[in-house]
């Protein structure tokens, strides 16, 4: 079990460094947007999140 948690931890980690380092700080507020809502069961935050990220994915098509 503490493998488990250490190794989740770690992704985790890795997923904030790379979008940072991709998004920059919107970016950053995007993924904590879209977490604090799933974890608070807020969808209009959780939405704000993911629309936030999107929107940094897609830019370059834009």
């Amino acid at each position: 079990m503490p493998v488990l948690t250490l190794i989740s931890a770690v992704l985790v980690v890795t997923l904030e460094q790379y979008v940072e380092w991709k998004y920059g700080i919107a970016g950053i507020i995007g993924l904590l947007l879209l977490t604090v809502g799933i974890k608070a069961n807020s969808p209009g935050v959780s939405s704000a999140g993911a629309v936030l990220l999107a929107l940094l994915v897609t830019r370059p098509a834009l």
